[in-house]
């Protein structure tokens, strides 16, 4: 085969996990399309499949491999190539090369830019890597994107694979990030979301310094950035600083994705979390009084090994006093090499779906409660996408996060397009959705 017939054959990809993952995948098939690819959505239709897997937790792993395998069942509609890349690769390398002979190529995360030189391999056709464009194409609505700033992690949580798997924290260059930023800001993203999985060590391993502000103000200056999201703030690195630049800079939505996983001292301590009950407490309660302005985001684990129900309870009352804006709830997931799996005492499974419930349950009121009194409010929206099904637009403010917060329905008034802001009255709630008219 030449290179030139090459090029004729369609890609298509399966993103799974979390969307710093996804941003990985966006790069590649960014350079596979300014190769000469042409990359379709249905992998029916696809003669190489990329399956980008995440394997941060068991379930993901789970869902990882079914993905493969319905993959490799698409050799029925004409599929030639299947290749399995992300996270699932760095955790269990040897052992899914044996589980899946029939899988082409396992990519590893550190060799993502030499997915041209991977296919060519693959139809023996000559590469020499001569094709890195590093552009990016988005798998997202086509008006907001995420800007990965790092990859890694230093903090070693006692349940989290992360540095096993991606290694230690590692941060891209302003200079790099910013050219991104331009980039997709010339194809018209106006909504920036910034991820790491820590995000406010940003630039501490590259420059001896944190550097987040700093790179918060360059983004904040090209043009046609109009929202920057911050998502994965740690607890301990939220400065009285960064408060204030996020406040007064217009451009940084009032919103703030803090991961503080538990409340109690002994939990906290055994996650090996940096930050304990009483700094947690004046953190948020700071953040309620002094910059109300700023919504709030956070996840939770319930069922840690050893966790007590004095200790749950706990959890539960401050999830009740606390009052955040969204809150993802997780139960502790037993995995392999990190520390907690190691520990004694393991919450039986059917306590920790009990709890999950009892916790997900008490958040939904604090939640119906905050936005019921938004009723009447006058919010800037950016629309996403028109739900062909219900007939209605679909957008959000800047304190709601796209995929994983709370949305406002919007009726059409003849003049409502996707991609733009829009002044809007949130008019009710219900179910677990605004109601929202455009001024």
């Amino acid at each position: 085969m030449i290179e030139k017939d090459l090029i004729k054959k369609k890609i298509s990809a399966i993103s799974l996990g979390c969307d710093k993952n996804r941003v990985d995948l966006e790069h590649m098939l960014g350079d596979l399309k300014q190769y000469g690819f042409e990359i379709v959505e249905d992998i029916e239709f696809a003669q190489i499949i990329i399956v980008n897997t995440c394997a941060f937790i068991m379930p993901a792993v789970k869902e990882a491999i079914e993905n493969i395998l319905l993959a490799l069942k698409m050799k029925e509609c004409g599929c030639e190539k299947v290749i399995v890349t992300g996270c699932l690769n760095e955790r269990y390398f040897e052992e899914i090369k044996k589980e899946f002979p029939e899988v082409y190529a396992f990519v590893r995360v550190g060799d993502n830019q030499k997915i041209i030189n991977t296919i060519c391999n693959l139809y023996d056709i000559e590469n020499n890597d001569r094709y890195r464009y590093n552009k990016r194409l988005l798998t997202t609505q086509s008006h907001y994107a995420y800007l990965k700033i790092s990859d890694g992690c230093n903090n070693g949580c006692a349940y989290c694979t992360i540095p096993r798997i991606r290694g230690r924290y590692k941060s891209v260059a302003i200079d790099e990030l910013v050219k991104e930023a331009k980039e997709l800001a010339n194809n018209g993203v106006k909504e920036l979301i910034i991820v790491a999985q820590d995000i406010t060590r940003y630039g501490e391993d590259l420059y001896n310094k944190n550097c987040l502000i700093e790179l918060l103000d360059k983004l904040s200056k090209i043009k046609g950035i109009e929202w920057i999201r911050l998502h994965y703030c740690y607890p301990e690195k939220v400065t009285d600083e960064l408060l204030e630049y996020v406040s007064n800079n217009d451009k940084i939505c009032k919103y703030l994705d803090i991961p503080l996983q538990h409340i109690d001292d002994d939990v906290l301590y055994n996650m090996n979390r940096k930050c304990d009950e009483q700094t947690t407490r004046k953190l948020i309660e700071k953040i309620k009084t002094s910059y109300p302005n700023i919504a709030l985001r956070t996840t939770y684990i319930v069922g840690f090994p050893g966790e007590t129900k004095k200790q749950f309870n706990k959890l539960v009352d401050f999830v009740k006093t606390s009052k955040m804006n969204n809150v993802g709830f997780f139960p502790f997931y037993k995995e392999e090499k990190t520390k907690a799996f190691y520990m004694k005492k393991q919450v039986l499974n059917f306590i920790k779906k009990l709890r999950l419930k009892k916790i997900q349950s008490v958040q939904e009121q604090v939640a119906d409660e905050l936005n019921m009194s938004r009723i009447g409010q006058i919010v800037r929206v950016l629309v996403d996408k028109f739900d062909e099904f219900s007939g209605v637009f679909v957008g959000r403010d800047q304190f709601n996060s796209p995929e994983v917060d709370f949305f406002i329905e919007i009726q059409d008034n003849g003049n409502v397009e996707c991609g733009k802001f829009y002044n809007v009255k949130i008019v009710d709630y219900k179910n677990k959705v605004f109601k929202g008219e455009i001024l």
